[in-house]
């Protein structure tokens, strides 16, 4: 009696969760609570610092894997006109929230914590996902195909 017959056999296929949307998703959803984090420490007046997994050569000249500062920027900034504004921006192009609209009107900066948790909100609930796509499409569109050999 062969063992195979007792198995529930299937086709399947693995994909490429980082081309799938929803790895689109959790990349912005990381770059949100990256600057949740940076404003919170602004309010209380500490430093923010992030850091990255470079390699360096040591003083054997053996290649290490060591962590490095990184530069965050803020997601935040202030108009000519002294307003406070919140945009989400993918590549060098901010992100539109609504036709015309790409960013959030911010009393203070006390407040942009709260701004970034509706948004993560409103991303999580799938709100955002016609601007993720459309950001995601018009970056890929500047990238030419590799040619096969």
């Amino acid at each position: 009696m062969s063992i195979l017959k007792f198995l529930k056999l299937a086709t399947a296929a693995r994909g490429n969760p980082a081309a799938s949307e929803f790895a689109f998703r959790a990349k912005v959803l990381n770059w949100l609570d990256e600057q949740k984090a940076m404003a919170e420490a602004e309010i209380a007046g500490t430093t923010f610092a992030v850091t990255k997994k470079v390699t360096r050569k040591n003083a054997e000249g053996e290649s290490i894997r060591v962590d490095a500062p990184r530069k965050v920027r803020k997601g935040w900034f202030t108009d000519a006109n002294g307003k406070m504004f919140f945009q989400i921006r993918y590549g060098n192009k901010p992100l539109e929230f609504a036709k015309g609209m790409n960013a959030v009107e911010v009393e203070n900066l006390a407040d942009v914590p709260v701004i970034i948790g509706s948004i993560i909100d409103a991303i999580n609930a799938g709100e955002l996902d016609p601007q993720l796509n459309a950001a995601r499409d018009a970056r890929r569109a500047n990238f030419k195909a590799k040619k096969a050999a």
